[in-house]
């Protein structure tokens, strides 16, 4: 028989048991890496002599030297160039995706599930697959769209030169971000009630002014929270630039800041830099973050209050 006291202590214990699984996930593979480059990036490599031998080379603590390093000129021309990739990339992509949700959510819309499957669909691409078959639309020797032009005596821009190559991963971005901020924001205007707009109908007003005048503002937080998704991916382009590369000289390897990243921890071997430049980024993204919610929290979820 159980007694009393065994039984509440057991009924204490057991939320923390069923959080236990969730609480050493994090600390594994969240908390712990954090914890680990915040130490690597008060760490560089010391050589001495030839560095030869088991001695040679020894790690020594190394202050800020690695964050003055990681704020060289290469890193704040590439927080430059993502900054422009930003502002092309996230009004477009949020402008097709509301666009794309509103018509489907029309009432005189037909095929909304293939639609809808449709445009989602780019999204189930992974990012190096999509980049690929972009960039081989984009060479000028094997890209249809380039045979055309040439066909009709047309002389085509090069998509990958220096001054468009930035415009071409946007392109990409856009072509496979597009369907999940869509489904995102369709699902909530799924979740308003149709005797809104019914009443809206009987007051007069058009399908347009109701696309615009009601269902845009009671959507507007999920339009802040894909426009935050946006902006985080944004600042974390990698994969795009990366596999293009090869296919253009207008690629630097350390066109985006997570490029010099990559560079700095495998191809040069300081991790100590890797990791300061690592830490810089994601204090950027969440101060971003932060500044944006402030900004558009009051104007977004106001109507939740």
């Amino acid at each position: 028989m159980t007694s009393p006291r065994g039984g509440r202590t057991g009924r204490i214990l057991i939320p923390y048991a069923m959080l236990a699984p969730g609480i050493v996930l994090f600390v594994l593979f969240m908390a712990a890496p954090i914890l680990y480059t915040l130490v690597l990036s008060f760490q560089k490599t010391q050589v001495e002599g030839l560095g030869l031998g088991s001695g040679a080379r020894k790690t020594v603590f190394a202050g800020l030297e690695n964050y003055a390093a990681a704020l060289d000129p290469e890193f704040l021309a590439s927080v430059g160039r993502v900054l422009l990739y930003g502002l092309i990339l996230v009004p477009a992509m949020l402008l097709l995706a509301l666009l794309f949700a509103l018509l489907l959510d029309s009432r005189r819309s037909r095929a909304t599930t293939f639609s809808r499957v449709t445009i989602f669909l780019p999204y189930a691409v992974p990012a190096v697959i999509s980049s690929l078959l972009w960039g081989f639309l984009y060479l000028p020797a094997v890209s249809p769209a380039y045979w055309i032009f040439e066909r009709l005596g047309w002389d085509a821009p090069r998509i990958l030169s220096n001054d468009l190559v930035i415009f071409a991963i946007a392109n990409i971005a856009l072509w496979g971000g597009v369907g999940f901020n869509m489904i995102v924001m369709y699902t909530s205007l799924r979740a308003v009630p149709t005797e809104i707009y019914e009443a809206a109908r009987l007051d007069g007003a058009t399908e347009t002014q109701i696309a615009l005048r009601i269902k845009v503002p009671i959507i507007a937080p999920a339009v802040v929270m894909t426009a935050l998704f946006s902006m985080v991916a944004t600042l974390q382009v990698f994969a795009e630039p990366t596999t293009l590369r090869p296919l253009s000289n207008s690629l630097s390897t350390t066109w985006t800041p997570l490029m010099k990243v990559y560079r700095d921890a495998f191809t040069r071997d300081d991790l100590g830099s890797a990791a300061a430049s690592s830490v810089v980024i994601a204090l950027a993204t969440f101060l971003l973050s932060f500044l944006f919610l402030r900004i558009v929290q009051r104007r977004a979820f106001g109507q939740e209050d």
